[in-house]
């Protein structure tokens, strides 16, 4: 598994900020990175790739997806990443930056910690119109302005590029965007759990810090996730344990104990449980996929 903490910066397009833009692979890359992004690996940035016109495969976090002209995939800091080879008959916008980037703009965008588990956006004719238009601008002033590239005229179409993103997401599903209330609390619900993951902390516990009972929780969770909090928060630390196996020589004890399990044989039990599979059953498939 390969890391790519420190890439960013090797292939970034701005003197100050961490960001690329590429437009159909018109910036060529080092065959060295070019490989590292063809083959699986853990994100240390954001990823974002608009698709104008074809279809093409990715995979994240294990799993094939697919996307066609007008949508866009994502994949977030941590989550396991693949890029496809180029077709000639695709055309697409692909992005990435870093926190320090986004800490810079002046909004918030609350499907960056995807609340709903959806990776793929679908865009509205016209909002297709104006992605590509916002992408084709940040381009252009990355590449083709001979002038000084200003900062702020970079995050101002960024803010504007992800705000409409932003939008897209939620409208897809038919949620509103925040401030629902009830949207609201699940994204703090995921935002407690990202923030103290390994600390194995109780619902109760959890409900206590966002100022709602067990049950009013459990009610806004299972009702955009479908599962109850605490299979949430296993599912989420199985999901970690699987990245983790995929990019770390952790022994099952050694990673046990880093997700905050202090029973290592329970931790097993319960990836087999949550997976359907024995932790060495998943590493010999993974070791046969990476071999093939």
């Amino acid at each position: 598994m390969q890391e790519t903490k420190g890439l960013l910066e090797q292939i970034k397009h701005h003197d100050k900020l961490s960001m690329t833009v590429n437009e159909n692979c018109k910036v060529g890359l080092p065959n060295d990175i070019l490989q590292k992004l063809l083959n699986p690996h853990r994100l240390a940035h954001y990823c974002f790739v608009f698709l104008d016109q074809g279809v093409e495969t990715y995979k994240l976090d294990l799993q094939d997806s697919t996307i066609t002209g007008g949508q866009m995939i994502f994949g977030l800091p941590n989550q396991i990443f693949a890029n496809p080879r180029k077709s000639a008959h695709n055309l697409n916008y692909k992005m990435a930056f870093d926190e320090n980037t986004l800490a810079l703009l002046p909004n918030a965008f609350p499907f960056l910690l995807n609340p709903l588990n959806s990776n793929t956006i679908t865009f509205a004719p016209d909002a297709k119109e104006r992605v590509r238009s916002v992408f084709s601008h940040l381009f252009q002033l990355l590449h083709v302005t001979q002038k000084p590239r200003n900062t702020d005229i970079l995050l101002a179409h960024l803010n504007t590029l992800l705000t409409e993103v932003n939008s897209a997401y939620f409208e897809q599903s038919n949620r509103e965007t925040p401030p629902n209330p009830k949207l609201s609390k699940y994204i703090a619900f995921k935002l407690a759990v990202e923030t103290h993951l390994t600390e194995q902390q109780d619902v109760h516990t959890i409900a206590e810090q966002l100022a709602m009972t067990p049950s009013s929780l459990y009610g806004v969770v299972k009702g955009f996730s479908g599962v109850s909090p605490k299979e949430w928060i296993t599912n989420r630390l199985m999901l970690e344990a699987r990245r983790k196996l995929q990019y770390s020589s952790l022994s099952v004890k050694e990673l046990a104990y880093e997700l905050g399990f202090n029973d290592p044989d329970y931790f097993s039990r319960l990836f087999k449980k949550s997976t359907g599979k024995s932790i060495s059953a998943f590493l010999a498939d993974h070791h046969d996929s990476s071999s093939n």
